[in-house]
């Protein structure tokens, strides 16, 4: 597998894993999440992929199909009264085909993300969870990653 950073011409393989990212989290929270949409439009993928900020990595077979990805972003509160300036990386998404989990692809792209951010000069390296998503949940511990905030709710 090659791991580089993503094309327009991987639009179509990213789509397909944000729809699979979409069905786990509809299945987990159907109050919360719609069936059958992305998080991204076409146009919005676009901008994201060309912005140095928002980085989309992707894991690719010999065939240039896209196996997984992990969606990136830059964060730095400069001049805020209550947070020190690091720089951090924000992993907004990382996914793994789902015919293809079990592989170490996901691994091999977290550790990518770490290099990536380690060269850029970042301080640490964060990501949202949902917990309906015990997977993602377990492979995260799994990868060294440790609680920084809880979300909490209540359905009224």
């Amino acid at each position: 597998m090659n791991i580089r950073r993503a094309k327009q011409a991987d639009m179509p393989g990213i789509n397909k894993l944000l729809m699979q990212v979409l069905m786990v989290h509809h299945y987990g929270r159907p109050d919360l999440f719609k069936p059958g949409a992305k998080k991204y439009t076409d146009e919005e993928l676009v901008k994201i992929i060309e912005d140095d900020a928002t980085p989309i990595f992707v894991g690719v077979d010999e065939q240039d199909e896209v196996l997984g990805y992990a969606f990136c972003i830059f964060q730095q509160h400069v001049g805020n009264n209550i947070l020190t300036d690091v720089k951090t990386l924000y992993i907004d998404d990382l996914c793994v085909d789902e015919e293809k989990r079990g592989m170490h692809i996901g691994k091999q792209l977290y550790e990518y993300v770490l290099a990536f951010a380690k060269e850029q000069g970042c301080y640490n390296v964060t990501l949202n969870v949902w917990s309906c998503n015990e997977s993602a949940m377990k492979f995260y511990e799994k990868c060294g990653l440790v609680p920084q905030k809880v979300g909490m709710e209540k359905i009224l």
